[in-house]
């Protein structure tokens, strides 16, 4: 099952690599890394997703809670949360096929970034199945490049993550 943890680190040189290092060390995999600064500048967010079950999840936590400049860690429960992904696409376009690839982009609400005379540029964003479900519509025109963040999550309502 996946997980998200949030993880709030001191903005410092090495962190990230201490924290990678952990789950390599631990054999844990990573589905997707997403990290970035945070209102305060000492601090930074880590969101990261595991694909795991309850036990070694646990693990994970304890694991990450002992880590020197790691100043809190959280799971974020998906009910709770709300969560995002980012992803550019660049798909393969002529004329002929350009206004159905214009449609789908409306369609899920997403943009059109750059265009060329042979490819079109898509930002999209939103939870993971959706944009899973895009690049699957995508395909059949020829995806040339894709680049896609990790997934950024917050806590709904009052309830804050931070140090």
């Amino acid at each position: 099952m996946k997980h998200t943890i949030a993880v709030i680190v001191e903005n410092k040189p090495g962190v990230l690599t201490r924290i990678s290092g952990l789950f390599s060390r631990r054999g844990f995999n990573i589905d997707s890394l997403s990290v970035g600064a945070t209102d305060n500048p000492d601090y930074s967010r880590m969101t990261i997703t595991v694909n795991c079950d309850e036990e070694t999840l646990e693990q994970v936590i304890k694991q990450l809670s002992k880590l020197i400049n790691v100043i809190r860690v959280s799971q974020l429960e998906p009910k709770e949360s709300v969560e995002r992904e980012l992803a550019i696409i660049k798909v393969s376009a002529n004329r002929e096929n350009r206004p159905e690839i214009m449609q789908l982009v409306s369609i899920f609400r997403a943009k059109i970034i750059d265009v060329s005379p042979r490819s079109v540029i898509i930002e999209v964003t939103g939870d993971e199945e959706k944009v899973d479900a895009i690049e699957r519509l995508l395909r059949q025109f020829g995806i040339k490049e894709l680049a896609r963040t990790g997934k950024v999550s917050m806590v709904r309502g009052t309830k804050v993550v931070q140090p």
